[in-house]
This record gives C-alpha cells, structure tokens and sequence, in this order.
C-alpha cells in the first residue's frame, strides 16, 4: 500500500450513533484466557464486566489464534499477519527482522490520526514496537519502554512511580532465584492473596486506563488504547474474595487427561512450566487434588480480571466516550487445565487454539448475538480498518470480518488455520491445523520438505473434548484431502536467513541497547532499488512517501542528512548519521 494511502485521514461513518468524529477503539488483550465466560455459556465461571461487552456486540464463537504461544499469536493479531509471514515461532524472535516495514495495526491508526498508546503485555514482553505507539509502552512495573524508530533493537527506558510486584511474600519476589536458573520460578503456582487488586499488576493497569481515557477525553482526539491484562496466566495469584467466588467442591476434574487415541505421541509437551513452579508434585498426570486447586486459581484470577475490565468500561461510560469507541476483548490463546494431560498451550488442540474475541460497535443492531462462523486472529486488522473507514494495507493474512458483526448468522465456508511447530522421529516438523466449521483437521509436515508424517482429524460436533482421533479412518480420505488443500505453499515455514539472536546489554542506568540487529541487512542494495532514477541521492519527500511511517522516516532523513543539502546520498544512506 501506497504510503500516500496511509496517510488518508476520511472517515466512513458506519452507524448512525457514531459522532461526526471518528470511532476511538479500546483494544484489551488477556493473557491465556480461554473462553470460558459467562458469555460463552460457562454456567461456573463469574465475569460479569466480559459479559457486559458481550451484551453490546458480538461474540465469535469459532475464534481461532494463529498459533497457541503468546509471542505468535500477539504478533499475529497486530501485524495481521501469519507466523510464517513474521517468521515469529517463539518467544525469543521480534518480528522487524523479516518485515522491517510491516505496518502494524496501531502504526496503522497512529498514521491516521489517532492518539495510539499501550498499557502493560501487549506485544510479548520485551518485543516492544516504539513505531506503534505515540507514548512509551506503560508497565505496572515502574518502567515504560519505547524504541528508536530507526533501530527497533534499540529499547528507550524510562522509570514511573507504579510498581507493584505478583506475590505478597517478600522471599516469592526475589530475583535472585531467576538470575541463578532462568527456568526456575521465584514463587508458588498460586496464591490466595492478601493485596487489594490495585496493589496486583492487573489493578495497577486499570487504574492507569482510567486516567488514559480521562486524559483522551480532556484532548478530544480518537485514540486507540491497548490494555493488557496479565490474569489469568501463571501463577494464579488473586485476592482471596475472588477465591471465595468458588466452591472447591464444585471445581471440575478435566474431561480426557491423556492424549487422544490415534494421535502422533509428539502431538503434547512436557508440562515444562508448570513443574518449574516450587511446590507442584513432579511426574504427569498432576494429582487430582492439586490440580483442582490449580483451576480453582484459574477462576479466581478470571473473575479478578473480569473486575478490571469493569472498571475500564465505568470510566469509558463516565468519560462519555462509550457511544463512539469500539470494543474488541481476545484472549491471546486458550489453555489446557489438565486437559489431555497437558497445563498451558503450546499445541494444535481446539482448547488451546480456540480463544475469546469480542467485537463491541456502537448502535449495533445486532448486539448481543454470537457467530457461529470460523474467523481466525488476523482477521481483526482488517476488520477495525473498515469499520473506522480506513484503507486496510495490502498483504494482510486475513480478511475483514465485519459482515458478520452486520449478521452474525450470515453463511461461510471460511476455515481457520493455526500452526504449531513439533520434533517428530522424523525430524522438525510443522503443525498445520485446518479448522471448518464441524472439523479439525492437523497435518504435521517436514519442514525441511513435503512429506506429511502424521495427521489427527476430529469431529468436532460428536467429539468436543477430542478423545478419538479419525485420520485413520476411510471414511474421511476425501474429507482430508479436501481441508489439506488449506496447507501453505511447501517452505512458508523455512527460517529467515542470516537472522541470528538480538543480544540486549544495559550500557547505562536503565536504558539498554541491543548489539546485534538480527539479520543481515544490504542497505547498499536497498538504496539502489530506492534510486531508481540512478542519480545517487534521494530528495526528503521522495525518501519519506516511500516508507511505511513517513513520520520516522522525517526524523531519520533530518538524522542521516550530515551535510544538511537535503538530499541523502548514498554514503549517508549507508552510514545512517553515524
């Protein structure tokens, strides 16, 4: 897309409720929730605030991640792109490296004039985007981190008076003990916790989302605002009356804890994180009792976050800003509670790849009504550029889904797709998982070829709880063949070549900066195709409207220019002001 077309200020105006200014968006992001809420028709869990959401939009009931691990999926969802796209597999890749000019959803609306700003996990920790955002991404934990817009390795690190930590007990927060085995965890897998909820990383978040929207309000400029919350990821620490919403007795045993009959065995993992808590009984399965405990936690932590976001959603109604702001809640992935035996994610299962998403628009005349249709992660890019009538960049991995939020019911032959990446004995593979609307279909392929080595398939209608894998069965040849015509191109998982680990190191007081960039970069080559004209410089105006933030494009050129002619030579280029 055109740079020219990004920086496009009109504005369609969707629904009648909508003021004559554009729509603000309140983005909220919620670690490891699956979705079960009130609104998903859990009768046991308690989420009022979630369900208030619910009842003013739609809720997707088919809503698919792109890959169940936070790193992948929060990329997915704002790059709008696939993890064979980002090459982002892991924790430990950012995704500049393989799309250093992708325009992300909020570098999107920031370029468009809104007010873009990003409170707690968002991206995954320490995969900041300073390009994103219009303020330094805020933490609960005495610290806002932006990035150079030049170099995005580059963290900007600036210190606030918030700071709260997890546990109540002074020994469960020390450091040490992760300095000493990065594995380990310094405290127990849960805790019923004395603190009042702003003195937890989740309260502290929400009460600076509500100084944010009466910050906004004050302006009067759309704003997107991102809030993440962290619960009801590990460890389950919540303030006791939030345990007190549950009977233990009530607390339900998982309805398979062994993997499904007929699966590949390397289709699971190792429950690795959870034995590194202190205190968890070693060896699979986790005992009953402990394990009860364990999802007691889990919906304590639920209930404890549904209670932020409420207090998020009274300021957007105090501030008057609740007509004209879209709401979108996800979950970042599901989670397995002992399912199949397995605690987090980490696989192509329905429970760890089906999340909560949550569209709000106002003066909706479908509110509160659910679809039932397969839309995936990196459809909401796309979606949330059309409803705010914004030209959606082009390559997107999905599509806009805001027919459905018109009609919930409208038909689709639409699947989802999620990935996972596993060893098998014949060597690195890739998940692929193809989910239509009765099936779930998962072909482990060779990365380093074609060769599909295992498959699983389920019927997701009779078999919710996926205990019997089909993929053996005649039967379903033709069904398989059909959904297996979803797979990506052979090689969309190939690693990007010569990237390599980006090494951060503090070289002053809280202001680290990285020394390595990631991946070999031709700038020389880069320039040449920029040059098209082949004259060896190019003017400010030509250099900026051919970059994906003409903005951080100004402030490289004024930087890069060193003999200030207005013209970036090829030396200048390749030297970048240093």
């Amino acid at each position: 897309m055109k740079s020219t077309l990004l920086l496009l200020s009109s504005f369609v105006i969707l629904h009648s409720s909508f003021a004559a200014t554009k729509p603000n968006i309140l983005f909220i992001a919620v670690d490891d929730l699956r979705p079960q809420l009130g609104c998903y028709g859990d009768k046991l869990i308690k989420s009022p605030n979630i369900d208030r959401i619910a009842a003013r939009g739609i809720v997707f009931e088919k809503a698919y991640v792109q890959q169940a691990v936070c790193s992948p999926s929060r990329t997915a969802i704002m790059t709008g792109l696939r993890p064979d796209v980002t090459k982002v597999w892991d924790l430990e890749t950012h995704f500049r490296p393989a799309q250093p000019e992708c325009i992300t959803l909020p570098q999107h609306f920031k370029a468009n004039g809104y007010q873009c700003e990003a409170l707690s996990k968002i991206y995954h920790k320490g995969h900041e985007d300073g390009r994103s955002w219009t303020a330094s991404h805020w933490y609960p934990f005495g610290r806002s981190v932006d990035t150079d817009l030049v170099d995005w390795t580059k963290q900007i690190v600036t210190k606030h008076d918030v700071n709260v930590v997890e546990y109540s007990s002074p020994e469960a927060n020390d450091t040490s003990v992760k300095k000493k085995d990065k594995e380990a965890k310094g405290g127990p897998a849960f805790e019923v916790s004395p603190k009042d909820d702003s003195e937890l990383p989740d309260g502290a978040t929400a009460n600076e989302a509500v100084k944010r929207l009466a910050a906004f309000k004050a302006k009067g400029e759309p704003f997107f605002l991102a809030v993440g919350f962290l619960k009801p990821h590990l460890p389950f620490v919540a303030p006791k009356k939030y345990w007190d919403l549950y009977d233990p007795n009530s607390i339900p045993l998982p309805a398979i804890d062994h993997l499904p009959e007929g699966a590949p065995p390397y289709v699971g993992h190792t429950n690795g994180e959870i034995h590194n808590y202190p205190g968890v009984p070693k060896g699979d399965p986790i005992p009953a009792d402990f394990a009860k405990t364990l999802r007691h936690g889990y919906y304590a932590c639920i209930s404890y976050m549904d209670t932020q976001v409420g207090k998020v959603l009274d300021a957007l109604e105090k501030e008057g800003l609740a007509d004209n702001t879209i709401i979108v809640l996800w979950g970042d992935h599901g989670w397995q509670l002992g399912d199949h035996g397995l605690w987090h994610k980490h696989t192509n299962f329905e429970i760890a790849t089906r999340a909560p998403l949550l569209i709000s628009v106002p003066g909706s005349k479908t509110a509160g009504q659910k679809c039932a249709a397969p839309v995936e992660f990196v459809d909401v890019y796309p979606t949330l550029a059309e409803l705010c009538g914004l030209p959606a960049p082009t390559g997107l991995g999905g599509s806009s889904i805001k027919n459905f939020i018109d009609n919930p019911s409208a038909p689709s032959t639409d699947v989802a797709i999620s990935q996972y990446p596993k060893k098998a004995p014949e060597g690195q593979v890739m998940g692929y998982s193809i989910r239509n609307d009765r099936y779930r279909a998962t072909f482990y392929r060779l990365r380093n070829g074609s060769q599909i080595v295992g498959t699983e398939l389920y019927d997701e209608q009779n078999d919710p709880n996926e205990t019997v894998s089909l993929a053996s069965k005649p039967e379903h040849k033709e069904l398989l063949a059909t959904l297996a015509k979803h797979l990506p191109p052979v090689g969309s998982d190939a690693k990007l070549e010569g990237a390599e680990p980006t090494k951060i190191k503090k070289t002053a007081k809280g202001a680290p900066t990285a020394t390595t960039t990631g991946v070999t970069d031709d700038r020389g080559a880069r320039f040449d195709k920029l040059d098209k004209d082949k004259i060896g410089k190019l003017t400010r105006e030509y250099y900026t409207t051919h970059q994906s933030d003409a903005a951080a494009a100004g402030e490289r050129f004024t930087k890069w220019d060193t003999n200030k002619d207005g013209f970036l030579s090829r030396e200048e280029y390749l030297k970048q002001g240093k």
